[in-house]
C-alpha cells in the first residue's frame, strides 16, 4: 500500500458517510506492461466485494501505447500560438505547451479546439473560466503533459487519455473477479472526471466527490490505482 498525497487524509466524509481511500503502490508502469497483469499483481489481494476500485487514466494510456516523448512531437504553428493563451498552474501545464496542444488538435480535431479557444476567449473576458475544456471535451482534459515532479520517463513525455475506457473498466472488473465497481478516473488538484466505469452515473458522481481532493497524488507517489471503501 502507498501513502496519502502530502497534506491529505486517506479518510473523507461525504454526506455523513465516511470513506477510505486506499492507495496501491506499483512499480513505474511502462508501455510494455500489460495493464490487467499489473492490476491483478498489486490489487487482487486487497480488493473486497463491495469496493470501488479505481485506476488513473495515465497508466491506462501508457499501457495502450499512448505516451509520446516530446522530441517525437512536432507542433504546428497553430499549436504554438494557441498554447500561449493557456493558463499554466503549479499543478500542471495542461495544454500550455506546444506539444500538448498539438496532441489535443490531433485527438479532438482542429475545428473543435478552435471553437473551444474562441468561446473561452470571449467568456474569460467576462470572468468565466473552464469553457475551453467544457467544449474541447474529456479527451483534451485527459492529456497529461510533463512536469518536473513527474516520475521519469514521463517527465519528458505527453500521455493521452485512454481509448475505450468503459471497456477497460469492464475488463478490469472481470479480471479481479469480485462484486465491485471499477472506474477509470482523471483526478488532479482541481477535481476530476470519470472516463470509464462499470457503475451508474450516480455512483460515478459520488466517487468524484470522494476523490475530489486528489488523495493519491499525481507525481512521485507511484500510486496509480486505489480502492474506495466505506469506513
Amino acid at each position: 500500500m502507498g501513502q496519502a498525497n502530502e497534506g491529505k487524509s486517506l479518510t473523507v466524509s461525504i454526506d455523513g458517510v465516511a470513506y477510505q481511500r486506499i492507495p496501491i503502490r506499483t512499480h513505474v508502469v511502462m508501455r510494455e506492461d500489460v495493464l490487467i497483469d499489473v492490476i491483478v499483481k498489486y490489487a487482487n489481494e486487497s480488493v473486497r466485494d463491495g469496493d470501488v476500485f479505481f485506476v488513473t487514466e495515465k497508466i491506462v494510456g501508457i499501457t495502450q501505447g499512448r505516451a509520446f516523448p516530446l522530441e517525437d512531437i512536432q507542433p504546428r504553428k497553430l499549436a504554438i500560438t494557441l498554447s500561449r493563451y493557456v493558463t499554466k498552474t503549479s499543478h500542471g501545464i495542461g495544454l500550455g505547451i506546444p506539444e500538448t496542444m498539438e496532441m489535443a488538435l490531433r485527438e479532438c480535431g482542429t475545428p473543435r479546439i478552435l471553437l473551444a479557444a474562441a468561446v473561452a476567449a470571449v467568456t474569460k473576458a467576462f470572468g468565466r473560466r473552464g469553457d475551453f475544456y467544457r467544449i474541447a471535451g474529456s479527451k483534451a482534459r485527459a492529456i497529461d503533459g510533463p512536469t518536473k515532479n513527474t516520475i521519469p520517463p514521463y517527465d519528458s513525455q505527453v500521455v493521452l487519455g485512454p481509448s475505450r475506457p468503459n471497456g477497460v473498466a469492464a475488463d478490469i472488473k472481470a479480471a479481479l473477479g469480485k462484486s465491485l465497481d471499477v472506474l477509470v478516473v482523471d483526478i488532479n488538484d482541481f477535481g476530476g472526471n470519470v472516463l470509464g466505469s462499470t457503475a451508474s452515473r450516480t455512483v460515478d458522481e459520488l466517487m468524484v466527490r470522494v476523490l475530489k481532493d486528489n488523495p493519491l497524488g499525481q507525481d512521485r507517489q507511484s500510486t496509480p490505482m486505489g480502492i474506495i471503501r466505506r469506513a
